[in-house]
């Protein structure tokens, strides 16, 4: 089972949904980083489980404890250990679920992989394994943010068939993001996104949506072609990431429909630099930051735990109806945020790690 993401400023988190705890081992950050677990706590919180009508019912403080790596408020150069506790683990809930595959879940493939699969939650491929990655991530960010003055800014940009209008990429901030438990900074389509997933909820279904995420100024020079390009490694974090199906840089699948006449991005000169008029590319040519803003989008499925009676078979291949039991969120999207962002500072901390290496 590979838990590992990185190759200079490398995570290997560990957990399942009802153990004891999660957490990540963090490797490579720069010794003498001003880090306490505030720092950390501030992405967990927004993360975390029971915030609203529009997520799960679980009741987790998701309280960080960082057990080594830092002293006296400073990063230590030594790998880093980050621990949160389960404290509302309902394993119970699950037993009359455990010997049926949920339809759209891992539990089949995790038992035909292994020969064995975690009975309660999803296990490993439970969103609570996120955790990790989130704490590792504010690390990443803080770093980024010190050393290159990057900021990184997702949001809720549809949920089913209401999309978001008019976010300004080159402004856009986290307070603006989190002026609605949506987290979309278009307060009327918040509304409509907020009465959609509680309609949801109401009706014991669930509802996808998709994430807008914009990277502000990245230095040029990230990234590693052939095959550690900055949109492909980029793309393999953010469909590791459960229930994601679709990830798109810059003009995306859209771009496809257009002639190069209207997708090249025509360079200029502003700011003492060479700039690009348009930024269709998304930030990224040749799999090279550009210095441009780098954003992109994530789709998220309708979680696949819903109330609803389905009509399926246990492992024997006996039919049975099934109406899942447990605690779930009806969207996924609104708690996503924090993950997505976390997600694209660890990618570009080890890129700009890599590239550090050539100066």
């Amino acid at each position: 089972m590979s838990s590992s993401l990185g190759r200079l400023f490398r995570i290997s988190t560990f957990g399942e949904s009802h153990c004891a705890a999660v957490g990540v081992v963090v490797d490579g950050v720069p010794p003498r980083l001003e880090l306490e677990p505030r720092d950390i706590q501030v992405q967990l919180d927004r993360r975390r489980p029971g915030q609203s009508q529009l997520s799960t019912e679980r009741d987790e403080a998701d309280q960080v404890e960082i057990l080594s790596g830092v002293e006296n408020g400073l990063t230590l150069g030594s790998p880093l250990g980050l621990l949160v506790r389960n404290k509302d683990q309902r394993p119970q809930d699950y037993g009359a679920m455990s010997q049926i595959p949920r339809p759209s879940h891992a539990d089949l493939t995790y038992r035909q992989k292994y020969g064995i699969h975690a009975a309660s939650g999803g296990g490993r491929s439970s969103a609570r394994e996120t955790i990790g990655r989130v704490a590792a991530g504010a690390i990443a960010e803080k770093f980024l943010a010190r050393d290159y003055g990057i900021e990184i800014v997702a949001w809720v940009s549809s949920v089913g068939d209401v999309q978001a209008d008019g976010v300004n990429f080159d402004s856009i901030t986290r307070a603006q993001v989190d002026i609605n438990e949506v987290r979309c900074p278009d307060q009327q389509a918040a509304a409509r996104m907020k009465a959609q997933i509680i309609a949801t909820r109401q009706a014991k279904d669930s509802v996808g949506g998709v994430l807008t995420c914009v990277c502000r100024h990245l230095p040029a020079g990230l990234g590693e072609p052939a095959f550690d390009r900055l949109e492909a490694r980029l793309a393999q974090a953010m469909l590791s990431i459960p229930a994601t199906k679709g990830f798109e840089i810059g003009s995306g699948f859209a771009g496809a429909a257009q002639r190069g006449s209207q997708h090249n991005d025509p360079y200029c000169f502003k700011a003492g630099r060479l700039a690009t008029l348009t930024n269709n590319s998304g930030g990224v040519q040749g799999g090279i930051s550009n210095g441009e803003n780098l954003y992109f989008r994530v789709a998220f499925k309708p979680p696949a735990t819903i109330g609803l009676a389905q009509q399926t078979v246990d492992y024997q291949g006996n039919a049975v109806t099934l109406e899942a039991k447990g605690r779930h969120d009806p969207c996924v999207v609104p708690r996503a945020v924090p993950i997505v962002e976390s997600m694209a500072a660890l990618v570009i901390a080890d890129l700009a790690l890599i590239q550090r290496m050539r100066q």
